[in-house]
Formats: C-alpha cells, structure tokens, sequence
C-alpha cells in the first residue's frame, strides 16, 4: 500500500510506496493553473484531503481526481516509465 507519510503547508507531500521507496514531490506544477477537476486542488485547503485509495492503490482526492501511481513512481525514483509498442 502506498501512504502519504507527509504533508506540508503547500502542495508538496512525501510519499512513500509499498516497496519502501520514499520521496518529495511538489504537485504545483501538475494543478496550479490547470481547469475542470484540478481546480479545487489549487486550495491547499483542499489538496490536503489527499486519501490513499485501498482499492485502486492511488492517491485520491474528494472530488474524484487520482493520479497515476505508476507515473509518481517514475517521478520520485527517475526509472522511466515503460515504453509499449503497437504492433
């Protein structure tokens, strides 16, 4: 299970995997000026009711948005995401 092991006054979080791995990522960049469903992000307020999904595995939001954890992974460790070729 992944966690959120902590929060801080703005929208970054340190987040740690279900192998161990942990690591800071600032979500700024990923909602700060973004529409629909990310706007209400854009409160720390808000932002700070992150959840981990126990389900999907992921970090969620009350307003439904998730992000992929796959591409978190990829962001704290710097391992590239896989490439998939169509055939």
């Amino acid at each position: 299970m992944r966690q959120i092991s902590k929060q801080y006054s703005t929208h970054k979080l340190e987040l740690t995997f279900t192998d161990g791995t942990k690591g800071e990522l600032d979500f700024a960049k990923k909602i700060i000026g973004r529409s629909g469903v990310f706007i209400p992000l854009q409160d720390v307020a808000f932002f700070k009711q992150i959840q981990v999904d126990p389900e999907a595995k992921t970090f969620v939001w009350p307003n439904g948005v998730d992000l992929d954890p796959d591409v978190l992974y990829s962001e704290v460790t710097g391992t590239p995401l896989p490439v998939f070729e169509v055939t």
